[in-house]
């Protein structure tokens, strides 16, 4: 892996975190009431575009990234549509 790489994978990183506190503090507070569904709609669909995007170029940051993040706005459309319906 060479320097470009590991800096897209530290930005992926970054970048996927910023979910993370929104995902825990829904499940936390069990309501996703406040949740604008249409943001994590677009930021799904957005994500999904860049995924194959990523895989279309087989490259590796791109794929991180988008795929954590995929993984947790799936977990807020989940939340706010199935587990804690407002």
């Amino acid at each position: 892996m060479d320097a470009t790489e590991i800096l897209g994978m530290v930005a992926g990183t970054i970048s996927s975190v910023t979910f993370l506190p929104q995902v825990i503090k829904t499940w936390q507070t069990k309501s996703a009431k406040d949740i604008s569904l249409w943001m994590f709609l677009l930021v799904t669909l957005s994500v999904i575009l860049w995924l194959i995007y990523g895989l279309l170029l087989g490259s590796i940051p791109i794929i991180y990234t988008n795929g954590a993040v995929l993984i947790m706005s799936l977990i807020m459309l989940y939340f706010k549509l199935v587990r804690f319906k407002a």
